[in-house]
């Protein structure tokens, strides 16, 4: 069954937008954690993810990703989190949502 519903006003106050990795690391200490540094058109955001179980820092470097920038920043073992990059959860492995072609960092999601 499909979640709560929301008005087109409430998805209207996310700000998806596309975003390149420049930098990906694993965080030293954990097993899940990579901290990724991620060019979203005006500026650049530090993210941290639990995705290293399944993604090499190298593999993701580069990448264009779907990212929630306007989430409240938030302070996961130590370092602060800028937005959240969005996947889908597939029994409970998480598949970075990408675009198809080549879009611009910063290009919004709508």
């Amino acid at each position: 069954m499909m979640g709560e519903t929301i008005s087109l006003s409430e998805f209207q106050k996310l700000d998806i937008r596309i975003g390149r990795i420049l930098k990906a690391e694993r965080v030293e200490g954990t097993r899940n954690l990579i901290r990724l540094e991620v060019d979203i058109g005006k500026e650049k955001r530090q993210l941290v993810a639990g995705v290293a179980h399944w993604y090499k820092p190298e593999e993701l470097e580069g990448k264009l990703i779907v990212v929630l920038a306007n989430l409240e920043p938030k302070k996961i073992r130590g370092i602060e989190s800028q937005g959240m990059l969005l996947a889908a959860d597939v029994e409970g492995k998480p598949v970075l949502l990408t675009v198809e072609e080549e879009v611009p960092p910063g290009t919004k999601v709508r």
